[in-house]
């Protein structure tokens, strides 16, 4: 597929393995994808990245020398929103996929996966924003099996949550912005992004989850 016609994208790889890195960048050569790269080797320059740079997608390993980048998903939400974030990794997917896509992660993708399973999961985050892979659905799939439902809300990050139940509240763009300390526009587009998530259309159907 070509989108050498599409505006450019801001790709940030993140892992501490240059050979990881430069395996996505052949990939998306061969994608032919207009893209600008940024790599970072650990967490603080993935953090500094995120923070100097308008970043479209993040592809970041979960383990760094420094840390477990599911501690900092929350702050890379809060830094930039629309920022959508792959978690690409050698850790099981089975065990963990859940865990990082609730803290903020917008897909999951095993360093296993198949070269063409890599590069749908690329072309999903570009078009889609998101990467759902087979065996997350199956995880999804199974909670329901099991009699155990995730509940819509419990895809929320900590920050989309916090602004959720504020919207839940009464409060309006400017309130939330002013008690958090943040801009009104970081407001609106984490509003824009829960209600994607939740599939809702209003602040009604918004509060309707909470009585759930």
């Amino acid at each position: 597929m070509n989108l050498s016609d599409q505006k450019s994208l801001t790709f940030l790889l993140a892992d501490d393995h240059s050979l990881i890195r430069q395996g996505i960048i052949f990939l998306l050569e061969d994608l032919e994808i207009n893209v600008k790269i940024l790599q970072a080797a650990n967490l603080q320059q993935t953090i500094e990245a995120v923070k100097t740079n308008s970043i479209d997608v993040a592809i970041i390993d979960a383990h760094f020398p420094d840390g477990n980048s599911i501690t900092f998903l929350p702050e890379l939400n809060e830094i930039n929103p629309e920022t959508k974030i792959l978690i690409f990794t050698g850790i099981d997917e089975g065990a963990n996929a859940l865990k990082y896509i609730n803290a903020g992660a917008d897909g999951f993708l095993s360093k296993m996966s198949e070269e063409e399973e890599i590069k749908n999961a690329i072309l999903q985050m570009i078009k889609e924003g998101e990467y759902i892979s087979s065996v997350t659905q199956g995880l999804l799939l199974n909670s329901l099996k099991n009699g155990k439902p995730l509940h819509a809300l419990s895809l929320l990050t900590g920050r989309e949550m916090q602004i959720a139940k504020m919207y839940a509240e009464g409060f309006g763009n400017l309130e939330i912005a002013n008690k958090l300390n943040i801009k009104q526009n970081t407001v609106s587009t984490i509003k824009k992004r829960l209600f994607h998530k939740l599939e809702i259309e209003n602040i009604v159907e918004l509060i309707e989850l909470f009585k759930q």
